[in-house]
């Protein structure tokens, strides 16, 4: 199928690029990204033969009226380090043919689909984590009436160069307003939704009973009244055996809650999540992140900055009871913590735990294969895997000096993680301050000190980045991440970068030269590992 859609996709692409030259119609659009890095340090890279890793897509989508078409081809040849050897090599693994009315999206090939949240199907890609579950099939929109909107699919799903595992799913939201013609501000703003989705894989050749196909359904509400948002999803999974949970027959659940408030200068989020047994995989004897159908959303906050990112929480499919709690408020101009620029200030909370599980009997043991499992209790907590509770102050101080202060700390599950030089659990206490001076209209300069304080893992750390950025087109940077906390005396290292850039209209060019520590990148809840190395970096981004 997948030949098939790549030549007429080609073709389509032809007839349509000749279309524009000829009739000056349709839109012709994509983008480019090549990263590299030769390794220069070769203790880091004595497992692989090669000195170098790349890693590159090119994005082509052509629009003509109703109908569009489009093509990836991606090349890893081989794929930097950090990113799974299973995706060597080159070619096209995403090729699509799209027709859209005004009521309908008919999309046959390869597509991403998310229903809900995410918790029962979310397919996407992550260029970052090395993350590709696109599906391969056909997908259907359709908005039989105001207020509608129907989502169908069937296809099988990729895992680095592969295609497996047939899923098939239906999605409904209906928005009981519009259906209704309710348009009074009075009344709140009813949003109901649900979904099925069920896989499918032959059971046979295996010792134990397994089911070929496997059922999950979700249902969903949101209510907007307001300045209050609120909504939920419950998830229910069939049993599904696996690696994931050593074939065991326990039903799998999942349950998210989410309110907001916002109003001028203030903003509340809140959300709490629960997950037992939710691995749910096309294969079920795939681990990682391959052949993964849903995604739970995260309730850890997501860093940006390098060491208050260290330690980042991973998703527990298999079972997690976590919260996450936002509060963002500005104080006005000219008042006394505002100041004459104002001053945003943000307070945020996460606290998660492993659920409570308790053995079916007292002959079998806790998650012992072949039987149901173990039963848990929705309301009871099991093990504490992680706490961020965080501090962070955003002020204006002249026209020309802005800056932004953040404290934080964490209470990280080693048990769980096994990050770095074991530790049962890692506490971290880090703060960071960045600051941008503007010099003038085209000149400015930033800077961003950085220090993780404990006593487990590796010890403490320190970073110092300076940015200089001549606007429009270049920039300049350099770090350094020094690792001085270190209980042994020879591995108190420094890990530096320095690097520039040219910017030009949609083009990105950036060279670099540096020394990367190990550690863990992570995205939405999923996560990969980075080893330490060395080396020459390459990364040009190009859009047309």
């Amino acid at each position: 199928m997948r030949k098939i859609i790549i030549a007429s996709s080609f073709f389509l692409l032809s007839v349509f690029a000749w279309g524009q030259n000829v009739q000056k119609k349709g839109v012709l659009s994509g983008n480019f990204q090549l990263d590299g890095t030769y390794y220069t340090d070769t203790t880091s890279t004595k497992a692989r033969p090669e000195l170098y890793g790349i890693n590159a897509y090119g994005n082509f989508n052509y629009t003509y009226g109703n109908f569009s078409a489009g093509l990836r081809y991606e090349l890893y040849q081989p794929p930097m380090m950090g990113y799974d050897m299973r995706y060597k090599g080159f070619g096209m693994p995403y090729a699509y043919l799209t027709y859209r009315s005004d009521n309908m999206t008919f999309t046959l090939g390869n597509f991403y689909e998310q229903f809900g949240s995410g918790m029962i199907l979310r397919s996407y890609e992550e260029k970052t984590l090395g993350y590709d579950n696109a599906m391969e099939g056909v997908s259907v929109k359709y908005k039989p009436y105001r207020g509608i909107y129907l989502k169908g699919l069937v296809g099988k799903q990729r895992s680095f160069w592969e295609t497996n595992g047939l899923v098939r799913g239906i999605d409904g939201e209906f928005i009981v307003n519009d259906i209704f013609k309710i348009e009074s501000e009075k009344i709140p703003y009813f949003t109901l939704g649900g979904s099925f989705v069920s896989k499918y894989q032959d059971p046979t050749n295996t010792l134990l009973y397994l089911p070929a196909n496997v059922a999950a359904g979700a249902a969903r509400m949101g209510v907007l009244y307001k300045k209050i948002n609120l909504s939920g999803e419950y998830v229910y999974k069939a049993n599904d055996p696996g690696a994931d949970n050593n074939f065991i027959y326990k039903k799998g659940e999942g349950l998210l809650i989410n309110a907001t408030y916002s109003t001028k200068g203030l903003g509340i989020y809140l959300t709490a999540k629960r997950l037992d047994n939710m691995y749910f995989r096309s294969d079920r004897n795939a681990a990682g992140t391959a052949y993964l159908i849903n995604n739970p959303p995260a309730v850890a906050q997501e860093h940006t900055y390098s060491l208050s990112a260290m330690y980042p929480f991973a998703t527990q499919a298999n079972g997690e009871m976590g919260l996450q709690s936002s509060i963002a408020y500005k104080f006005k101009k000219k008042s006394l913590l505002g100041g004459k620029y104002g001053t945003k200030v943000t307070l945020s909370y996460s606290d998660v735990y492993d659920i409570k599980r308790t053995a079916i009997d007292e002959n079998t043991a806790i998650g012992e294969k072949g039987t149901m499992g173990y039963t848990s209790s929705f309301a009871e907590l099991g093990q504490h895997m992680y706490v961020d509770a965080n501090i962070k102050i955003h002020k204006k101080l002249s026209k020309k000096l802005k800056g932004s202060f953040i404290q934080q700390y964490q209470e990280f599950d080693n048990t769980i993680f096994h990050v770095g030089d074991y530790h049962s659990t890692i506490y971290t206490n880090i703060s960071v301050l960045d600051i941008t001076y503007k010099i003038n209209k085209h000149n400015a300069i930033r800077t961003e000190l950085e220090h993780l304080y404990t006593e487990q893992d590796k010890g403490s750390w320190a970073m110092l980045m300076l940015e200089y950025t001549v606007s429009p087109h270049w920039f300049f940077v350099v770090w350094d991440q020094w690792n001085y906390g270190n209980p042994i005396a020879s591995d108190k290292e420094h890990f530096y970068n320095v690097s520039f850039g040219y910017i030009k209209n949609s083009n990105r060019i950036q060279l670099s030269y540096g020394k990367q520590r190990e550690g863990v990148v992570c995205a939405g809840g999923v996560c990969r590992f980075v080893p330490a190395f060395e080396g020459l970096m390459i990364s040009l981004t190009s859009t047309f």
